[in-house]
């Protein structure tokens, strides 16, 4: 079962996120401040981080370049994340903050949805290469390179 942290600190938000989420399939876990993203990254292992543009006392831009950032020093895996923007002119900005997709409010239970099993997808795909790529370097014979390109 996909475990999905949604990080707003408006009850609306994350109530909106868990019901177009609801049924059987997803664990969802809510954070209220941007600073709690992180930890709940490293103790919950998330396959998909929702995070709010507007969370308190960090904003959703900040938290995804510290989980990127978190991310390229080794210190967390990689995980999916998902940008709640307020308006259209939000997306200039929000493409620097290297997510993996965003939505602007208010969002349609259905788009949510989807966007949530296209983003799983594709992580389910970049995990499932990662690991045939380990499997190809283990059988590689002792002496012998890969060849290149």
């Amino acid at each position: 079962m996909p475990t999905i942290v949604a990080a707003s600190d408006a009850d609306w938000v994350r109530d909106h996120v868990r019901a177009a989420l609801c049924g059987p399939g997803f664990e969802v876990i809510d954070v209220e401040r941007g600073h709690d993203v992180r930890k709940a990254v490293a103790d919950k292992h998330p396959d998909l981080v929702i995070v709010d543009l507007q969370i308190a006392n960090m904003g959703g831009m900040a938290v995804s370049i510290d989980l990127r950032l978190e991310e390229s020093g080794g210190r967390l895996p990689y995980v999916p994340i998902l940008l709640l923007l307020d308006r259209e002119a939000d997306k200039f900005l929000a493409r620097r903050s290297d997510v993996d997709a965003m939505l602007v409010k208010p969002i349609d239970p259905g788009t949510l949805r989807r966007t949530v099993k296209n983003l799983l997808a594709a992580e389910e795909q970049r995990r499932n290469a990662d690991h045939d790529q380990l499997r190809a370097n283990d059988e590689t014979p002792s002496g012998v390179e890969e060849p290149v390109g």
